[in-house]
């Protein structure tokens, strides 16, 4: 087990609650998903975290693969689909990255609110490109830590860094701009088709990109 997987791991069980306060930028990412992913058979969600969203958005498609690296946030989720009666979702430990996923076999992929913790962006977007079926969706919410942000926020984003930088949380924390994110769906050939900027003590930017032939 890698230091990312075990720190995930152990975040597992309070990770619902300690996101509460963000609810609001959870239901309207999920609220604006909803519109783009009609008619969408088979979807991934890429760092499904305890499977809310999955679960959430399970009426919309007609299947949903949702993966994480975290092997307890995965018994949660599981634990959350079975007990909402949810049969067309499938959630498994693993990694976008991993050779079981064929090029060319979503017609969605998620990514909500982990492109920030990514070790290398710009290779998880060109993945996410060859995944997708032509015209294929990528349909993102990301925190972006450079934009507007509460005082207590502020705050605490400074704690992380500090946490960051001795170890002590192993994972990549990335300060984004909403036009960062702009230029990582343009980088890797995704036209954007809705964008919007989200507001809860924190900035996040939802933005949907669909997959264009590389030129």
């Amino acid at each position: 087990m890698d230091k990312s997987e075990a720190f995930w791991d152990s975040s597992a069980d309070n990770y619902d609650k300690t996101e509460e306060r963000f609810e609001y930028i959870h239901r309207k990412s999920r609220k604006n998903a909803r519109k783009h992913l009609a008619n969408r058979e088979t979807v991934l969600d890429y760092g499904c975290g305890t499977g809310t969203t999955a679960c959430e958005l399970s009426n919309e498609v007609k299947q949903i693969h949702a993966i994480d690296i975290s092997s307890k946030m995965i018994e949660l989720a599981k634990e959350k689909a079975a007990a909402a009666n949810i049969g067309n979702v499938s959630f498994a430990q693993g990694d976008i990255f991993d050779e079981e996923y064929k090029f060319e076999s979503f017609d969605a992929i998620l990514a909500f609110n982990m492109l920030h913790t990514v070790p290398d962006p710009q290779a998880v977007m060109q993945r996410i490109y060859e995944l997708l079926k032509p015209e294929g969706l990528v349909i993102t919410v990301t925190p972006c830590l450079r934009d507007k942000l509460s005082f207590l926020i502020s705050l605490q984003i400074k704690l992380v860094q500090v946490l960051c930088s001795i170890g002590v949380i192993p994972v990549p924390i990335r300060r984004l701009k909403s036009n960062d994110l702009d230029d990582l769906m343009g980088n890797g050939n995704f036209q954007i088709t809705d964008s919007e900027k989200l507001f809860a003590g924190a900035s996040s930017y939802f933005v949907v990109g669909k997959k264009m032939r590389e030129s």
